[in-house]
């Protein structure tokens, strides 16, 4: 391997959570290049991975989901070499990507020391607000709030944290906010506190988790996780359900040393990432857990 490059690859695809496909494309495209944006790499090419029903759908709409896809590679300045597909029931589709990045700036999960401050770049609730859309219960500004920031790439705030430095970091899918926090401190001598009232939510979410319109994927979430997170009773049933919804393209979880913190909340703020909020901080107690509970200041 040349000392200066390091090649990650990463493959992801899924269902459509829109109707339109083009917006599905995006969304799809966006959550593929998620991957490779969390470590700190920098895409360069990618694959099309296509499931598709030839004979129950009509091939226009998968056009549009290519297009939807191809539009988003060209924002991220990544170039397509080609694709797989296959006749299924369901319509499935994503990319096998592959980027660089110098090896020794590769940014993992693992690395969070005491201290350090956890930044979250994209609000949570695409899973819950997806769910009420299809019962017809989201709120037009809910939904389109979603539909943005699912599509909207997590190049700049990649960018963002390679500039400031940063220890540890991972993007926020369908494992939810508190299932992948619990990836970033299993088996290592951290935990992490998450302070519920800081965590940024889309528009009606707590309205919507509260109305009983959640995902499956988030009972699936609590129940795999329960030994792992202790949520404080004060938190509250379905604000504390909330941070395992499943996230679809959702935002980076980024632990940072605080002197860094301001600077790359700031940074964030300056590059558009204007959601980016400080929602907890690592401790020493308890080991490979995470604790949940309201803010308190010194």
């Amino acid at each position: 391997m040349n000392e200066e490059l390091a090649i990650v690859q990463t493959v992801d695809f899924f269902t459509p959570v829109v109707d339109d496909p083009f917006t599905f494309g995006q969304i799809a495209a966006a959550n593929s290049l998620s991957d490779v944006y969390a470590m700190g790499g920098k895409p360069l090419t990618a694959m099309n991975i296509v499931c598709f029903p030839v004979q129950e759908m009509d091939i226009s709409v998968l056009r549009e989901v290519l297009r939807g896809g191809i539009e988003k590679m060209r924002e991220a300045g990544v170039v397509l070499v080609g694709g797989h597909s296959v006749d299924d029931r369901e319509i499935k589709y994503g990319l096998a990507v592959t980027g660089t990045i110098h090896p020794q700036k590769v940014i993992t999960k693992e690395g969070s020391r005491p201290g350090n401050k956890l930044v979250l770049t994209k609000p949570l609730g695409t899973g819950i607000i997806s769910t009420a859309v299809k019962a017809d219960m989201a709120s037009p500004q809910a939904a389109e709030a979603i539909i943005k920031s699912m599509s909207t790439l997590n190049r700049r705030a990649s960018e963002v944290m390679l500039e400031v430095g940063v220890d540890a970091c991972t993007d926020i899918t369908g494992f939810g906010l508190l299932g992948h926090a619990c990836e970033m401190v299993e088996n290592t001598p951290v935990g992490f506190l998450i302070y519920a009232d800081r965590v940024p939510f889309f528009p009606d979410v707590l309205m919507l988790a509260e109305s009983g319109l959640v995902p499956g994927g988030l009972y699936r979430n609590r129940d795999f996780r329960r030994p792992q997170v202790h949520i404080s009773a004060g938190v509250g049933q379905y604000l504390g359900e909330a941070l395992f919804d499943p996230q679809t393209s959702g935002g980076l979880l980024i632990s940072v040393a605080a002197e860094k913190s301001e600077m790359l909340l700031q940074k964030l703020h300056q590059a558009g990432v204007s959601e980016a909020a400080e929602i907890g901080e690592v401790i020493r107690q308890p080991e490979g857990e995470i604790r949940v509970d309201f803010y308190r200041s010194a």
